[in-house]
């Protein structure tokens, strides 16, 4: 499971027109889902991302979690996020989750995020076509993969 989290001042996901979801200060998640994953991996990422600590304390430094600042997420389907570019010019997405797989973690993910954070979270829609707006603050963008665990 591969995540791209980015702390935002706001995001909004807007499909056929139509905003679906918006978040003030957060975290705008992007998540992909590959075809080894499971739950563990799905409670290891959630509780990982909101306990990171990249949110100012009351002295500008990166202190505080999305829990402590009780601040929103929004999680948007990604499976690009899997792409093999090695070969060609072409990405190849054979390791990301068909999506009877990938809807199920993906909605558990989103339900952890909820429980940890008190607060439920936002969401793209799985396998639409969005525009994500965002407005990155800071700017801090962090990439967590559960295979890696660093």
């Amino acid at each position: 499971m591969r995540a791209v989290i980015q702390r935002v001042s706001e995001s909004s996901v807007q499909i056929e027109g139509s905003v679906t979801a918006s978040i003030g200060n957060g975290l705008l998640i992007f998540l992909g889902i590959e075809h080894n994953d499971n739950q563990d991996d799905v409670e290891w990422l959630a509780k990982k991302i909101c306990q990171l600590r990249i949110f100012n304390d009351d002295s500008g430094i990166m202190n505080l979690s999305l829990i402590e600042t009780g601040g929103e997420a929004l999680v948007v389907s990604q499976f690009t996020l899997h792409a093999k570019t090695r070969k060609g010019n072409r990405p190849s997405y054979i390791r990301a989750a068909r999506p009877e797989q990938a809807i199920p973690l993906y909605e558990k993910f989103i339900s952890e995020i909820g429980k940890l954070t008190k607060t439920p979270a936002k969401t793209g829609v799985f396998g639409a076509k969005m525009i994500i707006t965002l407005k990155n603050d800071g700017p801090v963008t962090i990439i967590i993969d559960t295979r890696q665990k660093e």
